[in-house]
């Protein structure tokens, strides 16, 4: 069983460093279905929030290492398309969750959040033995080890590989639906909040994919 108050202050005892100090080579080392929990699309007005839960074989740890993993949003949209890739083939197991933009205006983005996190989490075929997830709230009614990481996709492989998985997928997701709604530059903005998207709101109103329970959204034409 993984030490979980040993884990939380692996977790709060480092500080940026030039090169990530992965727990899955320290505090982690040798302890197999760890599942790292990440979510993409929590601030965009379009679409749903989604999330993965990634399990890593430890073989894998220093073949993405070399592949210079990190942080999804700190990776160009070709090199974050490969790692996805490469992880995916890596994994021992990789699931995705995601709430719909109806679920969240009615439970809050929050709520939305950590559900998609818990619906990636249990679509797993394997069981973890325990689950990282990004950030400071823990999944409500998982009934699994659990431990949030703050910036846990600058500490955790399995975190940053979830986050790449989750981040590729939702912009695969989104870039299907622009040419359904091409007035709103999806393909660009992936659904966030750009200048060209906020004009568009303006002229067009909301389709019935955005948020209507974030101001920009909330437009009357």
């Amino acid at each position: 069983m993984v030490d979980t108050e040993q884990l939380a202050a692996a977790c709060w005892s480092t500080v940026s460093l030039s090169e990530p100090s992965w727990l899955e080579l320290s505090v982690l080392s040798g302890i197999s279905g760890v599942a790292g929990v990440d979510e993409v699309g929590r601030g965009a007005l379009f679409g749903p929030v989604v999330a993965a839960a990634v399990i890593l074989p430890d073989h894998a740890c220093p073949k993405l290492i070399a592949a210079k993993i990190r942080d999804s949003k700190k990776l160009s949209s070709s090199r974050r398309t490969k790692l996805a890739q490469q992880i995916c083939t890596l994994a021992i197991d990789w699931k995705i969750g995601f709430a719909s933009t109806a679920e969240i205006d009615q439970i809050n983005i929050l709520q939305a959040t950590l559900l998609a996190m818990k619906r990636a989490v249990l679509k797993l075929r394997v069981q973890p033995t325990i689950c990282l997830i990004d950030g400071n709230q823990s999944i409500k009614g998982l009934l699994l080890p659990q431990q949030t990481i703050v910036k846990g996709d600058e500490r955790s492989l399995n975190i940053a590989a979830a986050s790449i998985v989750a981040k590729v997928w939702r912009d695969d997701l989104v870039l299907r639906l622009a040419s359904k709604y091409p007035m709103y530059g999806l393909e660009r903005n992936k659904g966030y909040g750009s200048q060209q998207h906020l004009f568009a709101l303006q002229q067009y109103g909301p389709s019935p994919l955005h948020r209507q329970s974030f101001r920009p959204c909330q437009i009357k034409c």
